[in-house]
Order: structure tokens, then C-alpha cells, then sequence
């Protein structure tokens, strides 16, 4: 019962996308709470955002070195776009590094890109990733991986997403420059690679996205006498 309360809660608020916070915000405002409508909030809120760092968040932590975790914090619609319209032009497989909920993955499967596989630590992350696969007649058709992304090898990827936080990008860069093949694009979402010049930006602010070029990114460390 604490597992399916767990998904559920899950859910529901991976289901309430920061496009709908104005609305929220309105309908407060025109219905005055009062003390104890706050309370009830508060105490709603807390419990719930417990219940989906004790069961959903933290269970993808304890295996990985502290320097590694990455915070789970979905992409909202907004920054799904930026990275979609970065990508288009391009097809074939896609890798997505650290695929949380599944958004990016099944928003490449419905652009025609193929295969598309999510890797992601946390086991209900993945559970709620083929659900969410599974509602939209997707189940089958793109694939979620309880996999440890540095483990992965990246040598057949054409296409990469990535939504990380940026203590982690410094150490991606270097897999990512070994192991992608020539004509791979990189797309970040939410914070850029460090050091790293984009060939192509869309969105502004939080919904920014950022493009790479390995081979141009080869080339200029090829220049600078970096080994990669």
C-alpha cells in the first residue's frame, strides 16, 4: 500500500508542470483559505514531498558516490521543446542520460526517432517511466534502462540528451568526447557544458537548451593540444 501511495503521489504531482502554476496561483487568490486552509496545505505539501523523496528520489541515491547524485527534478514543457527543436533535422537513435520520468524519451519516439532509450538509476523513476510509456500507447516501443550512466557505453549514440545538474557535467564531458561517434550531437538541458562552445541555443532563462557538435568539439581540442 506504501509503494502504490508512493506512485501515486508520484503522479500526480509530475503531472502538475510549472504551466500551470499561474492558474493555481489565481484560483488561490480568488478563494481565501484562511488559517487553518493553510494548514492543511502545509501539512499536504510537506507530507507529500517526503513521501516522494523517501520513496522515488532517494532509493536512486544510495548507490552512488555522493559527488555523483544528481537531484531529480523533471523537465517541464517548455524546456522538452528547446531540446526537440535543437534536434530536429537529425534521426536515428537517441540516448537519454538520466531519463527521470520519460518525457524526453517519448517526446524524441513521437518525432521519429528510433531507438530511443531512457537510462535512469532510481527503479521507480523506471516504473513510472513505462507507465507513463504505457498511457501513451508507447509501451514496447522505446526503452527505459536501470542503468548506471557512467557504466553505459555511448559508442553507438548519434543523439544524446541531458538534463543533469552541473557538478556532474565536467566528468560527463570527457565520456562523452571518448566515446561518441564523430557526426553525435549533444543536447543539454537546464545548465550547459562548462568550457564547451554550442553550435545552436534555443529557449531563454530555465527553458534554455544548448547543442554540441562532437566533431567540432574534437577538432577544437585537437587544437588546444588536449588529449581526448
Amino acid at each position: 500500500c506504501l509503494v502504490f501511495s508512493c506512485l501515486c503521489v508520484c503522479a500526480i504531482l509530475l503531472e502538475m508542470e510549472q504551466d500551470s502554476s499561474e492558474e493555481a496561483m489565481t484560483e488561490f487568490k480568488e478563494k481565501p483559505l484562511g488559517g487553518w486552509g493553510l494548514l492543511q496545505i502545509t501539512a499536504g505539501t510537506g507530507l507529500a514531498v517526503y513521501t516522494v523523496w523517501a520513496g522515488i528520489i532517494m532509493p536512486g541515491f544510495r548507490r552512488v558516490p555522493l559527488k555523483l547524485q544528481v537531484p531529480y527534478v523533471p523537465a517541464s514543457h517548455a524546456q522538452v521543446r528547446s531540446v526537440m527543436t535543437l534536434l530536429q533535422g537529425r534521426s536515428g537513435n537517441i540516448a537519454d542520460l538520466g531519463s527521470g520520468d520519460g518525457r524526453i524519451v517519448l517526446e524524441a519516439y513521437r518525432q521519429g526517432f528510433q531507438p530511443v532509450v531512457g537510462y535512469e538509476l532510481n527503479p521507480w523513476l523506471i516504473r513510472l517511466s513505462n507507465f507513463h510509456a504505457w498511457r501513451a500507447g508507447y509501451s514496447g516501443k522505446v526503452s527505459f534502462r536501470q542503468e548506471d550512466l557512467w557504466k553505459v557505453s555511448l559508442a553507438e549514440c548519434r543523439n544524446v540528451t541531458v538534463f543533469l545538474a552541473p557538478s556532474v557535467l565536467p566528468l560527463l564531458q570527457e565520456k562523452l568526447l571518448l566515446e561518441l561517434p564523430l557526426d553525435a550531437l549533444v543536447v543539454a538541458g537546464r545548465f550547459p557544458f562548462p568550457g564547451w562552445a554550442p553550435c545552436r541555443t534555443e529557449g531563454v532563462g530555465v527553458h534554455r537548451a544548448w547543442a554540441y557538435n562532437i566533431q567540432a568539439l574534437r577538432q577544437a581540442a585537437k587544437n588546444q593540444g588536449t588529449a581526448v
